[in-house]
């Protein structure tokens, strides 16, 4: 890979992920408590992000993979949703909001696979730079999210306008990334293909469908704490709780170094099992904290993130990728993508935003049972998984040519 390239492709990760981050943790906050939104109304516009998951690949496989560079694509999203965003900072109806959070998340989500697939057909072993070069895209979530939260814009309709500014420059910035042509011009497109159901037939195999499974059922309280935390740590009192929320990336890089050593020494049911378990513990932790002698439990759950996401959501990429034939590697992380960040966000998106106004009274949130339940959620997914999931396999080191796109959560 020539030298000039890996800074400009870690340049492109860092912006367009402080594109995403500086919405994305304090939209919350900002429709409850700025624009008085109920928590169902909130939870719907939160969960617009999961249904541009489902709907986004077939957007990238028909126009990114077979009629326009790649790099041209992501120029025109990001130029739309500018303008989108902007509107968004003004609109102050539930509809309003709703219908342009739509359109924006339409126009941006597809922009993570892009960055992908950008930089992992312009590196020369992806093995090896791809997560170097992905690293940059969770410093760019961190440094959005400190910037915000120690401004105090979380209540505000400055993250939208900022991320709208940053949008025009990332739209700038693309007509200089590597030019990488559609891949499969003049090849038809099936939605079947473009969302991995041709990956279908690794449901066959009941240790993987049980996986399957319990991934999407993890995602329904994985939004719970998305749609939520932010909001609520703001009403707890606790001061630039954007910026202490970015603690739990720092600790998602430090154990993305550790896993491969995990991955030789602990089995892999093991390891999801530790995962869901510290889900469980993390909104337990929530639950019973406060924002002055309870402080320590909210630095707790902030922390776990690391050992939440990578032991399931990136270990489960991992699994997946190990699991499919070659020819469906791409398939299968389609499919998991499609149902996870997709069905299972917005499934969890919508509930969660049903089960804070079922536990509010006369204005008030019972944010104790808000939690309590995620947490229960949470463990009786552990033991699902751990009564019907039976492999014993391993993570094995991953091939450079199998590689999967990570996203974080």
């Amino acid at each position: 890979m020539p030298k000039a390239v890996a800074p400009r492709l870690s340049l492109m990760m860092f912006l367009n992920y402080v594109v995403w981050g500086s919405w994305y943790v304090t939209i919350g906050t900002y429709l409850t408590q700025t624009l008085q939104f109920s928590g169902t109304e909130a939870g719907a516009v939160f969960g617009t992000a999961a249904l541009s998951c489902m709907i986004s690949p077939f957007f990238v496989g028909l126009l990114a993979d077979r009629f326009f560079a790649a790099e041209r694509v992501m120029c025109a999203l990001h130029a739309i949703g500018a303008v989108l965003l902007y509107l968004v900072s003004t609109a102050k109806t539930f509809t309003s909001v709703y219908f342009l959070m739509l359109a924006y998340c339409l126009c941006f989500f597809p922009t993570l696979a892009l960055t992908n697939s950008i930089t992992l057909r312009n590196v020369r072993n992806p093995a090896s730079d791809f997560p170097r070069i992905r690293l940059f895209a969770t410093l760019g979530h961190i440094f959005i999210n400190v910037v915000i939260g120690s401004l105090r814009f979380e209540r505000s309709a400055m993250p939208f306008v900022i991320s709208a500014g940053t949008s025009v420059l990332m739209a700038l910035y693309c007509l200089t990334l590597p030019h990488t042509p559609p891949k499969a011009r003049g090849l038809p497109v099936t939605w079947r293909s473009a969302i991995g159901l041709d990956a279908l037939v690794m449901m066959r195999d009941r240790a993987f469908a049980i996986f399957v499974i319990a991934s999407v059922l993890a995602c329904i309280p994985l939004a719970f704490y998305f749609s939520f935390t932010n909001p609520y740590l703001n009403e707890s009192g606790v001061i630039n709780a954007a910026g202490k929320m970015t603690l739990g990336q720092v600790t998602e890089i430090l154990m993305m170094l550790l896993m491969p050593a995990i991955f030789r020494h602990v089995s892999l049911k093991t390891i999801l099992l530790l995962g869901l378990a510290a889900w469980s513990l993390r909104y337990a932790m929530l639950a019973f904290g406060n924002a002055s002698e309870g402080m320590w439990l909210f630095y707790g759950a902030i922390l776990l993130h690391g050992v939440c996401y990578d032991f399931f959501f990136m270990t489960g990429q991992l699994y997946t990728d190990q699991q499919a034939p070659p020819r469906l590697r791409g398939a299968a992380q389609g499919f998991m993508m499609f149902l996870t960040y997709g069905v299972g966000m917005f499934l969890g998106s919508l509930l969660s935003g049903w089960t804070i106004d079922f536990f509010t009274q006369f204005g008030v949130r019972n944010w104790r049972s808000f939690w309590l339940s995620s947490s229960l959620a949470a463990f009786l997914i552990l033991l699902f998984l751990a009564i019907f999931f039976d492999s014993k396999d391993r993570i094995r080191e991953t091939q450079p040519e199998s590689v999967p796109e990570l996203q974080s959560a």
